[in-house]
């Protein structure tokens, strides 16, 4: 058994989060091939047409400010005439896909993303919704939610998405200290944090989730205990507690921070088991490597009756078919295929005026993606998987091994061709799905393209 500081050196690689498998550089380029685009779209006709009803994700880039620690896709302005425009190509996108259906949409969920949805108006997010939702039939355990930033999201804002449906609010507090916000370009009082919170119960929101992070420069164990604290104060239903991905090489705006300022690893691994002691001392339950939930959320139940799920937005307790992204950037997941829109939001445009679905990239898996997906799936979300028959050959040339020196290192156990994730080992969870990437562990090429482990 390894010292707890050994595993961290040993741990801390380049490695995926696995909200996808493949992942994201895995997949091909689309932009000029009409036949992959056409697929794509025969298999979404397929796996529309399903009694539990379609995920929507709708994408809304826009930001007033910028947040230097951000990986997110983003376009930055102050102007709010582009609401309109925005909003009238998302429903010309949906509409294209629409037309693909041979009945109305069924509609499980609805998503709104950003960016900071919150920079919309309520009026014009009341059109993006009824926009979306006319002619469609709502399931009956239907699901909507958003991302709201404390300082703009206001009373109108949450009554007018109470009225359409929405229950669920996710608040990107990130942290409460002065000098890290001041870092990062981020400034909202935790004051702000708690009239939106309060104000959202009261309107009848049932799920407040709240988006902390550790690893951002200039963070200390003291000032993430306060971090916490204050959280913890406001009571949110459920805690996503990410760990800062520090990719400088795809977003530029990260290389504005002194890389001497960020955490090291040992100093990062004291942050999360500082939260993860106060999460569990304050009632939360650990749902996986980066969420946290009191057991009256749904989050919590889902993952005690083992429907907990994992996708582009982290752990949710909705899995269906089909999670049709809409917007720019958006990402498509039905099952057999991943299809992501256009980064571009110029080119995002250009695509519906020529009416035309605007995927630029995708993948379609094979059989032994879809095993060894399920693989990633189980572990991440539940803690063990069972090996199946086929594609032993790949499972005991590239994974047992692997998973054999992590039994060594106390962080899972092996026994008749199953694995469960020990104690330990929960904080070394993308390691451990690493071992059934056979994508990554078959091409070199895109092993450092990830951020850290820990």
């Amino acid at each position: 058994m390894f010292h707890y500081d050994n595993l961290i050196a040993k741990y801390n690689q380049s490695v995926p989060r696995y909200t996808s498998y493949p992942t994201v550089p895995f997949w091909k380029d689309w932009e000029n091939n009409f036949l992959w685009k056409e697929t794509f779209q025969k298999h979404f006709i397929k796996n529309s047409e399903n009694s539990e009803g379609l995920s929507l994700y709708i994408h809304l880039p826009f930001c007033e400010s910028l947040c230097t620690y951000c990986a997110c896709n983003k376009r930055i302005t102050t102007n709010h005439s582009v609401e309109e425009k925005y909003i009238e190509t998302i429903l010309k996108e949906w509409s294209l896909y629409k037309n693909l259906m041979s009945t109305p949409p069924l509609i499980q969920s609805i998503h709104l993303g950003g960016g900071t949805p919150t920079f919309f108006s309520p009026e014009n997010l009341e059109k993006l919704i009824n926009g979306i939702v006319e002619g469609a039939t709502i399931t009956e355990d239907y699901a909507y939610s958003i991302e709201g930033h404390p300082n703009n999201t206001t009373e109108e804002h949450l009554q007018t998405l109470y009225n359409l449906g929405f229950r669920r609010i996710s608040y990107g507090v990130q942290d409460t200290d002065p000098v890290v916000q001041n870092a990062i370009n981020r400034f909202q009082p935790t004051e702000n944090v708690r009239k939106a919170t309060e104000a959202a119960r009261r309107i009848g929101f049932t799920s407040v989730n709240f988006d902390l992070i550790y690893g951002l420069p200039f963070q200390t164990v003291e000032s993430m205990e306060n971090t916490i604290r204050e959280a913890i104060e406001i009571q949110p239903d459920r805690v996503a507690f990410y760990s800062y991905a520090h990719v400088p090489w795809k977003q530029k705006v990260q290389r504005l921070f002194d890389e001497g300022d960020l955490p090291d690893a040992g100093l990062k691994t004291k942050l999360y088991t500082t939260g993860k002691v106060m999460f569990a001392e304050a009632g939360y339950t650990d749902i996986g490597m980066d969420h946290f939930s009191l057991p009256s959320d749904e989050l919590y139940k889902a993952r005690m009756n083992g429907k907990l799920h994992r996708n582009f937005m982290g752990y949710t307790d909705t899995n269906t078919k089909a999670l049709i992204g809409l917007g720019v950037s958006a990402i498509s997941d039905i099952g057999v295929a991943y299809a992501q829109n256009y980064k571009e939001l110029e080119s995002y445009y250009q695509a519906i005026e020529k009416n035309e679905i605007p995927v630029i990239k995708g993948y379609f898996m094979d059989e032994s993606d879809l095993v060894f997906k399920q693989y990633i799936l189980d572990t991440i979300c539940r803690g063990t998987t069972t090996f199946k028959d086929d594609f032993r050959d790949l499972l005991n040339e590239y994974s047992i091994p692997l998973l054999l020196e992590m039994e060594k290192d106390g962080l899972l156990t092996y026994a008749d061709d199953k694995i469960e994730i020990t104690k330990a080992g929960f904080h070394f969870v993308r390691n451990i799905c690493k071992a059934f990437d056979i994508r990554w562990l078959t091409d070199l090429t895109n092993q450092g393209r990830f951020s850290k482990a820990v």
